[in-house]
């Protein structure tokens, strides 16, 4: 906390007033489900993104990247996207989304410090988001609800920085409990804290470092290969979302879909029960059923749903082969960033000589972090 003081400091010539705190997150199970009304299990991890901010005397707005050391300006009237500002549209969107509400925000100067992984598909920039409108609450006062908040800063990324997606890293990053991961149900907004006591156990992540160029373009391919599904099935059968169809709807839908869609939607569908089936082994404290359950989700984001890449699946495949290791996916988007291993600790270098040979293999250098479910975000310091 020192260093984003100093800096802020260094930039600015004042001292913060408030500095908040946001997780990144890792989900457990439950991928591409949220934009089909379903189920997800993300858990908040370790890893942080700090937002300091004071008060200006006008209606300025100055922002600090202490990790890029990195400036960007505009002003309350001139909030607007833009592409060159790269990690400023993140706590632009979040301050337009909360003026657009109606609540009250002036000139501020912003200083930004993290250790989430940029580009890993961890969550930073809902973490960003989240600490923004966690700091701009408390430095003008505003009555926003942890729920509230989660949504204005899903409508921020969505609408001001155009990426479509489901409410999962923005909710879980603002109300995480620590040792708990959370159940939301994408389509009622419902979320249920389940204790996660790992024990022996650790949740390893390893980013793949595979740039993800494909994202965009297939992630929202995938999401209109979704409707289209929808829209066929309920032709027979009313539903607005994947979520409202069973596989044997699916099944008796041959010749009726194409089979690479009916495809995708298997997937979403069958991913939403294994959701709720870790649910029930994390509550039995069963690691063994919930590890076979994320394997289950790997083989089909592989198979049916085509969101893995070699990279991924070659660190899937070693910690499957590594004593102690329950279960291992992918996780995020896809087309690279990180898998997910639930491991016991005393296999945990095994697994680290078992991906020795990936740099040589893929020209990407693994990195592994060990992480524990956390709490949301709070506010660290405030001198008001």
């Amino acid at each position: 906390m020192e260093d984003i003081i100093r800096s802020h400091k260094e930039i600015y010539g004042e001292k913060p007033l408030v500095i908040a705190s946001a997780p990144g997150r890792v989900n457990l199970i439950g991928e591409h489900t949220d934009y089909n009304d379903g189920f997800v299990l993300p858990m908040a991890i370790d890893f942080r993104v700090m937002v300091a901010v004071s008060p200006r005397k006008d209606q300025n707005l100055k922002f600090y990247s202490v990790d890029f050391d990195d400036k960007k300006r505009t002003s309350i009237s001139n909030l607007r996207y833009k592409r060159e500002d790269r990690w400023a549209n993140y706590p632009k969107g979040m301050i337009n989304v909360i003026l657009s509400k109606g609540y009250r925000v002036e000139g501020i100067n912003l200083t930004v410090k993290g250790n989430v992984p940029v580009s890993a598909g961890l969550s930073s920039s809902a973490a960003l988001e989240i600490a923004t409108g966690f700091a701009i609450r408390e430095l003008f006062k505003l009555d926003i609800s942890g729920l509230e908040m989660a949504m204005l800063a899903r409508d921020a990324e969505d609408s001001f920085v155009g990426v479509h997606c489901g409410v999962m890293d923005q909710f879980i990053s603002c109300l995480a409990r620590e040792e708990h991961v959370m159940l939301i149900d994408t389509r009622t907004l419902e979320f249920r804290q389940i204790p996660l006591k790992l024990n022996t156990a650790k949740i390893l992540i390893t980013n793949s470092n595979v740039p993800r160029a494909l994202i965009d373009s297939e992630y929202n391919q995938r999401r209109e290969e979704c409707e289209k599904c929808v829209a066929l099935l309920n032709t027979r059968k009313s539903g607005s979302a994947l979520r409202d169809y069973t596989v044997a709807d699916l099944r008796d839908s041959l010749g009726l879909i194409p089979e690479s869609t009916r495809k995708r939607c298997l997937h979403v569908v069958e991913e939403n029960q294994r959701v709720l089936d870790a649910e029930i082994a994390l509550k039995r404290n069963n690691f063994s059923i919930l590890g076979k359950l994320m394997n289950r989700s790997h083989e089909s984001l592989r198979d049916l749903y085509e969101v893995t890449c070699p990279e991924l699946d070659w660190l899937v495949k070693r910690a499957w082969e590594t004593e102690g290791v329950y279960g291992s996916r992918m996780t995020g988007a896809g087309f690279g960033g990180c898998t997910v291993s639930l491991i016991e600790e005393g296999s945990i270098q095994l697994y680290k000589e078992k991906i020795e040979q990936y740099e040589r293999i893929f020209s990407f250098k693994p990195e592994i972090y060990i992480c524990k479910p956390m709490g949301g975000a709070k506010i660290i310091y405030s001198s008001l």
